[in-house]
């Protein structure tokens, strides 16, 4: 289970006073708690990357804003919380990849993107996140 990973992991970062990672586990272990709660019982292997991704999502959406804002203060803090979040994720594919599985997964040129991605989706999700899957996608099928 990856919530007692996090809750390990939390538990550590107490004992050794890092702030930065106990308040990224402390986020997570909420948001795994919040979404078992809401489902009602114990979340599956798929479910819990995918609650990992959202924090992912939310985190590089900062990160952007940060950017934008050229504020170097929050742009380390949101790059940390990044590699801190990624160390629960499994491997992420590179986009040749993501090209070699979408193309034996039967993805090929002059396809519809949502037929595509409804091919994509499930054959790679947690694998490669979202805009990589859209942009390789878009790439075969063009």
């Amino acid at each position: 289970m990856l919530k007692t990973v996090v809750f390990d992991q939390l538990k550590q970062a107490m004992k050794n006073k890092d702030v930065l990672a106990k308040g990224v586990l402390t986020l997570v272990k909420s948001a795994l708690d919040a979404a078992e709660k809401e489902k009602g019982a114990e979340l599956t292997p798929q479910e819990e990357i995918a609650v990992i991704n959202r924090e992912v999502k939310q985190t590089n959406q900062a990160l952007d804003g940060a950017k934008q804002a050229e504020r170097l203060d929050l742009i380390e803090k949101e790059e940390a919380k990044l590699v801190i979040l990624k160390n629960f994720l499994p491997k992420q594919l590179s986009e040749e990849e993501i090209a070699a599985e979408l193309q034996a997964a039967g993805v090929t040129s002059g396809m519809n993107m949502g037929d595509a991605m409804k091919i994509a989706k499930p054959l790679l999700d947690g694998k490669a996140d979202g805009a990589t899957m859209s942009k390789v996608v878009k790439a075969l099928i063009s």
